[in-house]
């Protein structure tokens, strides 16, 4: 989820209609919102991180033999394809595709935080992705050891895609709380929102203002800050999101901005 969500007067167009419509080719909105940006959503698919996945299985071509996970190909083993379909949304023949791409991508089972990086530099060339992929990488890396295992990649794709609302919620929040001590102060949330705006403002026009995020940040903490003690626990965070349509809408649209 990103916090451009909570305000559609802000930042709403950055992403497509919640009906999965594309964003007006060229129309600005009233007033002082944004034009919606020219990036093509459909040209990312619909996950950038299952794009870079199965783009590695196409260029590598399909191979009839891999009819079940090669643990012995990789240093580091998954777990069993049958745990992981268990544990996930995806199909048995959804996570052999994956896994196929991250093995080809992978070599060693681990993603570190560079490919991160390398992955949204690619599908964002024109901004600056790095800050925005160390916090997305920190999020996947729930055991914080620098590296992020394919059980640990394809359960938080599982729930970023597949999810509940309440589950892509709790996502959201870990992804906002930097520190991860259980709540999401102000300066968090104005370094995600930066980095952000570092990512995607060029491609709006007119161009992003510099005092954006920090107006966004004080538009979210007005809604989740309950009892105004400066910082937004999960609770807050979760019953603020499931009562506002903005956000509920765009939890159809989060494949779209991991």
């Amino acid at each position: 989820v990103q916090p451009r969500a909570n305000e559609k007067a802000v930042d709403g167009g950055l992403l497509p209609d919640a009906n999965g419509k594309e964003p007006n080719p060229g129309g600005q909105t009233e007033g002082s919102k944004w034009q919606r940006p020219r990036l093509s959503r459909k040209s990312l698919m619909k996950c950038c991180l299952v794009k870079w996945i199965i783009a590695s299985t196409t260029q590598q071509g399909p191979d009839s033999s891999d009819s079940d996970l090669e643990l012995s190909m990789v240093r580091h083993q998954p777990e069993g394809l049958e745990q992981l379909q268990a544990q996930t949304q995806f199909t048995r023949k959804e996570l052999q595709s994956l896994y196929r791409g991250f093995k080809n991508e992978c070599p060693s089972g681990l993603v570190d935080e560079e490919t991160f990086k390398s992955i949204y530099s690619q599908f964002f060339p024109q901004g600056d992705a790095t800050t925005y992929a160390h916090f997305l990488f920190n999020a996947f890396d729930m055991d914080r050891n620098g590296s992020i295992r394919f059980e640990d990649f394809v359960l938080g794709l599982s729930v970023l895609l597949r999810g509940s609302v309440t589950e892509k919620l709790r996502w959201a929040f870990n992804l906002y709380d930097i520190n991860k001590d259980g709540y999401i102060t102000k300066e968090e949330m104005m370094a995600i929102m930066t980095s952000i705006y570092d990512m995607m403002g060029r491609y709006t026009l007119p161009s992003v203002r510099d005092d954006s995020p920090g107006e966004h940040v004080e538009k979210f903490f007005q809604k989740m800050d309950r009892n105004r003690d400066g910082v937004v626990t999960i609770d807050e965070f979760i019953e603020t999101c499931q009562k506002d349509e903005n956000i509920m809408a765009s939890m159809q649209l989060f494949e779209n901005v991991i």
